[in-house]
């Protein structure tokens, strides 16, 4: 009889970020600080990892940016700041934030390792930290989050 073992508590990895938002500005500020434990995606255990941060509206991809490229590591370190300009009634209701770690590939595609989606229509961790930012305006907010499957996360955007 042979017993496969499965990555036992199938983990993504997890992210580590800061989102800051200035109302009188309506800028959201995001600084993706670091990722720790992230699936191996290449034939030699390691990954090529990079983030990219989308701020969706009503489904639609507003504005996207993303860090560099951190090679061969699964514990990559960015410190990297991306802002967003975005009023504060829209920020209030109809915006998501997507943040996708993907492992970089010089051939072929590049591959989602996970993702989390703060705002709105995020529960737990993302609401909480999206709502910790909406009620500490122009403090950077930094917390962890752990990386779910991209197609789980894509059905938190699709909710109205």
């Amino acid at each position: 009889m042979v017993i496969e073992i499965i990555n036992s508590d199938n983990k993504l990895g997890d992210i580590c970020f800061s989102l800051r938002y200035v109302p009188t500005a309506g800028k959201l500020t995001v600084v993706i600080l670091e990722a720790k434990n992230l699936k191996k995606m290449d034939v030699g255990g390691l990954s090529d990892p990079y983030v990219k941060i989308c701020l969706i509206q009503n489904g639609k991809r507003l504005k996207k940016k993303k860090t560099s490229i951190k090679k061969c590591t699964l514990n990559p370190y960015y410190n990297e700041s991306f802002s967003f300009e975005i009023p504060f009634e829209q920020i209030q209701q109809k915006v998501n934030l997507q943040v996708t770690v993907v492992d970089y590939d010089r051939i072929g595609t590049s591959e989602p390792i996970g993702r989390c989606v703060l705002g709105m229509n995020a529960s737990g961790t993302e609401l909480r930290h999206w709502s910790d930012m909406l009620a500490s305006p122009r403090r950077p907010i930094a917390q962890w989050h752990t990386l779910k499957d991209p197609e789980e996360a894509d059905s938190i955007l699709n909710q109205k």
